[in-house]
């Protein structure tokens, strides 16, 4: 069961890392965390594509620095509330993916499949990478393994 501290929501880190409190659930942080990532790619999905990858390696860049301070701040490595990494794992996953329902909830699934199962070398990463970066880089790796399969599908449909 996920105990996220009191700090999410007075501490402005915190509550970003906490993907905006969405980490905060007691139960399938993570989920709940790539579910609220949703909206962000519905206002996202019109960008150009520059913009788009631009957006998402700022979220990135300060997801690194926000996963390490919360977690350093908290004394646990990767706290499993902190979600800021499934964000931005869920918005690489939907690069250049028009927005649809469908393909958001599809996108949604295949990410949070990659994510939880972490085939070869995401679970290496995860387990070997230390600090922000280490906390983000799985997600990274696992959103650009369902942007390949979202990508894929596409090309074949």
């Amino acid at each position: 069961m996920n105990r996220a501290p009191g700090s999410v929501w007075r501490r402005p880190t915190h509550f970003f890392a906490f993907g905006l409190g969405s980490g905060a659930v007691p139960w399938a942080p993570g989920t709940f965390g790539t579910l609220a990532a949703i909206p962000f790619f519905w206002l996202m999905a019109d960008l150009s594509l520059s913009w788009y990858w631009g957006v998402v390696f700022v979220a990135f860049v300060m997801g690194v620095w926000l996963c390490d301070k919360t977690s350093n701040d908290l004394g646990v490595h990767d706290h499993s509330g902190i979600v800021w990494d499934e964000f931005v794992g869920y918005w690489i996953t939907m690069a250049a993916v028009p927005f649809s329902w469908e393909a958001a909830l599809w996108g949604f699934a295949i990410f949070r499949v990659f994510d939880v199962f972490k085939p070869w070398p995401i679970r290496w990463a995860d387990r070997r990478v230390a600090g922000g970066f280490g906390i983000m880089i799985d997600d990274v790796m696992a959103g650009l393994y369902a942007w390949s399969t979202m990508h894929l599908w596409f090309w074949l449909h």
